[in-house]
């Protein structure tokens, strides 16, 4: 064989190489698809969770929206306020008002409040255990408490006591993978920091509500008589608080006679006047639902502690802000 024999097919194939690696170079000049620096930088700003609460699929998605299809700067929970204050200094908008969402369990049927219908003895997991009549608990809308939301939490925020879910927001990001796989939906996204909270789901009345579990709303309608402000309203069987109208008084929670409606008494405020600055104006007095302030016009008022819930209407309506809440 001689050697040109050798050296003209690598020739050819050389060239041909240098002719389709030139072409290549050219079309991803001409042809390449032009990215967006400021979805690489809203991606950066993102925790990386993946979780898909934002609506998204993933990070990488919900930066691409955001920058193509205008997608809210704030809708990363997990990122919460300062993530979406970052993404909207990239895209040169106002973040807008966003709340805290955190994981909430409508229940309190823990072992030693909701009864059982049977011995259980299987895969000790929610969704298993659902399968078989829609669990061992007397209640059909109660925690299993097998953990199933626990396994799923990437940030350690759900613990079970005694065959019930408990949540500690201050981990929750809000994410709602825990909602997901819960089989019997007792979890469900709540506003952080709310001052009362139902914690229950059974819609029936009375009697059929004790018999299951003693931590349950029976219908009795006390907190909505007990709403000074027309915040609750009864339906089907069950309390629906207007947060529009609701002011926190936990009036509610203390009528409540089963403990089904949630809130921490400790952390009521009471008003106090500073008679200093008080020109008796009785503004404050009328406000009052409570028969909580006393004195007449041009006199010095007081609150009666034992009376004051802590709504706060009265300091709201001061013109001389001389009532503050303590």
């Amino acid at each position: 064989m001689m050697i040109q024999d050798i050296l003209l097919p690598a020739g050819i194939l050389g060239g041909m190489a240098a002719v389709f690696g030139a072409g290549l170079a050219f079309a991803s000049q001409k042809l390449a698809v032009k990215v967006d620096e400021r979805v690489e930088k809203v991606r950066a700003c993102l925790p990386g969770a993946g979780c898909g609460a934002c609506g998204y699929t993933g990070c990488d998605s919900y930066a691409a929206a955001v920058v193509q299809e205008g997608a809210p700067v704030n809708a990363c929970s997990v990122g919460g306020e300062k993530t979406a204050k970052d993404i909207a200094a990239i895209m040169g908008v106002d973040a807008g008002e966003s709340r805290r969402l955190v994981a909430t369990v409508l229940c309190q049927g823990d072992g030693d409040h909701c009864k059982t219908k049977y011995q259980y003895e299987g895969l000790m997991e929610c969704r298993a255990m659902f399968l078989t009549s829609g669990g061992d608990k007397a209640c059909k809308y109660a925690c299993l408490g097998l953990g199933s939301c626990a396994k799923v939490c990437d940030f350690g925020a759900i613990e079970v006591k005694d065959r019930l879910v408990h949540i500690d927001a201050e981990k929750c990001k809000g994410c709602g993978k825990c909602i997901e796989v819960c089989p019997k939906s007792v979890l469900r996204l709540e506003p952080y920091g709310l001052r009362s909270v139902l914690r229950c789901r059974a819609v029936e009345k009375g009697k059929a509500v004790r018999d299951a579990c003693t931590k349950g709303c029976i219908a009795c309608g006390k907190c909505e008589r007990s709403c000074k402000f027309g915040a609750i309203t009864m339906e089907n069987n069950l309390p629906i608080v207007d947060m529009e109208k609701c002011v926190g008084c936990l009036e509610c929670v203390k009528n409540c006679p089963t403990g089904a409606m949630t809130g921490d008494l400790s952390t009521r405020k009471h008003a106090v006047i500073h008679q200093d600055a008080c020109v008796g104006c009785t503004l404050c007095a009328k406000q009052c639902q409570f028969d909580a302030i006393a004195g007449a016009l041009k006199e010095k008022h007081s609150v009666d502690a034992a009376k004051c819930v802590g709504c706060g209407l009265c300091a709201a309506k001061c013109p001389k802000k001389c009532i503050v809440m303590e």
